[in-house]
């Protein structure tokens, strides 16, 4: 049997099964059945073939996700978890029970664009020793492209990015260093993080920033969100390069598994950009930040009830009401005083 795994495929699956079976399928039909092992298929040009081998983990689906698996991809080797592991628990597990030299975090809800963007995205990695890590471009699946390259936040950017106030001002400075809006969708180069649905790395450098206790390189105290920021941070604090390569496609019809828990995403996306701030800017700039985004949940609940009063939309503003409660009684909050790494 073949013993060289050069790329193992990690995704996380939670009750997107439809996608996941497309996203494989994208896979099957820009790589080969590699002729020695069953669990391996092959991808790039003759003269430089690489394996590469796909290790799926489920959370707990409850849509017959594994079932579809053993019938349909008997190449895929499949973790069923009997609970939700998160994203960053589930990339960990994968990536404990992969060979690959490198690595590829790969979303269920994408799919490779194409024949060559794969190899691509592999080829950058590969044959620079400098780089840790790499994305694609994202195209949303009606084509049009989806930002992802990002510059790490300032202790201001949380103010701003994805908030009422960053709405209000759409033009600051903050978030558009942020967002790299001056950027266009083919430049090609170093940035310093990027959206992680699509996320090609090398294991060697995965190693080197891997925490004490943990099975893969992501920090598991984010359950999802923010924990691609924090990798590419913890790379590129290591010396490692980090970039984008927009001639590598990949479709992403983003947020399909977190629009399920509606709720669950508020409170997910926000206490992890408080925990990142515990992380890297200190506790008291985390709790500023917990502070400011309770204020503005406060000021929607509010406002959602005032709309509701006034017979607007009542059954989506009783939703709406539920949602931002449970926010506020949740509070963002996390253990502030235990994982600052250093200002930015």
């Amino acid at each position: 049997m073949t013993s060289t795994c050069h790329l193992s495929i990690i995704i996380v699956s939670w009750n997107v099964r439809d996608l996941l079976r497309a996203c494989l399928a994208s896979i099957a039909r820009t790589s080969a059945p590699d002729d020695e092992d069953l669990r391996l298929r092959t991808f790039g040009p003759a003269q430089e073939e690489a394996t590469l081998e796909v290790i799926v983990v489920d959370n707990a689906s409850r849509d017959d996700t594994v079932a579809m698996l053993q019938a349909e991809f008997p190449w895929v080797s499949v973790a069923a978890n009997d609970d939700n592991r998160g994203f960053t628990g589930g990339n960990n597990q994968g990536y404990a029970a992969s060979r690959g030299r490198f690595v590829y975090f790969l979303n269920p809800d994408t799919e490779l664009a194409n024949a060559e963007s794969l190899w691509t995205l592999y080829a950058a990695v590969a044959h620079d020793p400098s780089v840790g890590l790499a994305g694609p471009q994202l195209r949303y699946g009606d084509g049009a492209h989806q930002p992802s390259t990002r510059s790490f936040p300032t202790r201001l950017t949380g103010f701003f990015e994805s908030t009422w106030l960053g709405r209000s001002l759409p033009h600051n400075p903050w978030t558009r260093r942020f967002h790299q809006a001056d950027r266009g969708p083919d430049q090609a180069g170093e940035v310093d993080w990027l959206v992680g649905a699509a996320m090609l790395a090398r294991r060697t450098a995965l190693e080197e920033i891997r925490l004490p206790g943990m099975a893969g390189p992501f920090d598991e105290g984010f359950f999802m969100y923010s924990e691609e920021l924090d990798l590419c941070r913890r790379l590129k604090n290591a010396g490692w390069r980090v970039l984008y390569v927009p001639d590598s496609r990949v479709i992403h019809y983003e947020g399909r598994s977190s629009e399920q828990v509606v709720t669950a995403r508020h409170i997910n996306f926000n206490a992890s950009r408080v925990r990142l701030y515990a992380k890297y800017f200190g506790p008291g700039w985390a709790e500023a930040l917990r502070r400011y985004l309770l204020l503005e949940y406060r000021f929607q609940l509010h406002l959602e009830q005032a709309k509701r009063g006034l017979g607007s939309r009542s059954d989506l503003r009783t939703e709406r009401i539920a949602a931002y409660r449970e926010v506020l009684a949740h509070g963002l909050r996390e253990d502030v005083t235990n994982h600052t790494e250093g200002g930015a």
